[in-house]
């Protein structure tokens, strides 16, 4: 096996070689960096479903199935894919180019990835019940998979532990607190960013009830997996929008049941594995049977 993986580079010289593995590093770099850009976005999944229409021209040329109608009608569609690409990926490309040069994007990309534990997760709620207490507007952004560096731009640096009393202070309704109507962003288990302005919905379905943060926050939900904390200013009403789903009329119980689920079922899982099935299934059972309960005391909302 080795003997003829190594015959396979003779003839060739030291220097046709290495230019080689320089050519297959720099495209494998690129192209883990389009992923890594990609990665948690909307525009991944519209990626695979190009990936599908190219695969499918494969398999229609005549040297395979021949499948001439399909052949012809992908084939005008495959000529103008540079375009389409360029059209559906515009922001994008647009945000790529803009962080290509920053030494710190990938970085900052896996660091991503470590999610809230129980401790900032218990400040949020805290934070969140009283706002909604007092009837404070609130629009706090969790970043998970796809980086918020976008929206982050005009927002104002914190970089602060995450506690109830320095949230609830961002959202205060002062003329002299310039954070109190953007957004909040969290990041790597810190308030990252304060102040931030988020993308708005254009979806018409939206129910005409619901104000300018709720749809910021859907907004943002339509292009990444951000999980969006919602309080209303007007009914004090908290909201969770994930994967473009809004979830109102939450508790601070219902909320804190919320975030566990999704950001600390990764350790729920782990714990699992050292147990037998039949316990890993009692307290499956267990689980939907609680969520059954929360959903009948916590009606949700698709927008």
């Amino acid at each position: 096996m080795l003997e003829q993986l190594f015959s396979s580079f003779y003839g060739f010289t030291t220097i046709e070689i290495l230019r080689a593995l320089l050519d297959i590093i720099i495209v494998w770099y690129l192209f883990y960096k389009v992923l890594m850009l990609l990665r948690g976005t909307k525009a991944m999944q519209i990626l695979f479903g190009l990936l599908i229409f190219v695969a499918l021209y494969l398999i229609s040329k005549p040297e395979i199935f021949d499948l001439a109608t399909l052949n012809w009608i992908l084939d005008n569609f495959i000529s103008y894919f540079i375009v389409i690409i360029v059209i559906i990926f515009q922001e994008d490309i647009r945000r790529g180019l803009s962080e290509f040069g920053k030494t710190d994007s990938l970085a900052n990309k896996s660091q991503a990835e470590e999610r809230l534990s129980a401790e900032p997760i218990e400040e949020i709620v805290k934070a969140a019940s009283l706002l909604s207490e007092r009837h404070i507007g609130a629009l706090v952004a969790i970043e998970m998979e796809a980086v918020l560096d976008q929206y982050m731009v005009k927002g104002i640096k914190i970089d602060a532990k995450i506690t109830k009393e320095l949230l609830v202070s961002l959202f205060i309704p002062f003329k002299a607190n310039p954070t109190h109507d953007g957004a909040v962003i969290i990041r790597n288990q810190r308030i990252d960013r304060a102040g931030c302005f988020l993308p708005l919905s254009a979806n018409d379905r939206i129910d005409k009830a619901l104000g300018t943060r709720h749809r910021a926050a859907i907004g943002l939900s339509e292009s990444t997996d951000a999980v969006i904390i919602v309080v209303s200013e007007e009914t004090g009403i908290i909201s969770v929008v994930h994967n473009e789903l809004l979830t109102r009329r939450l508790s601070p119980e219902a909320l804190r049941d919320y975030l566990h689920k999704i950001f600390l079922s990764s350790i729920q899982n782990k714990n699992y594995a050292g147990t037998s099935a039949l316990a890993r299934r009692f307290r499956t059972w267990r689980h939907k049977k609680e969520d059954v309960t929360s959903k009948d005391h916590n009606p949700s909302a698709k927008a």
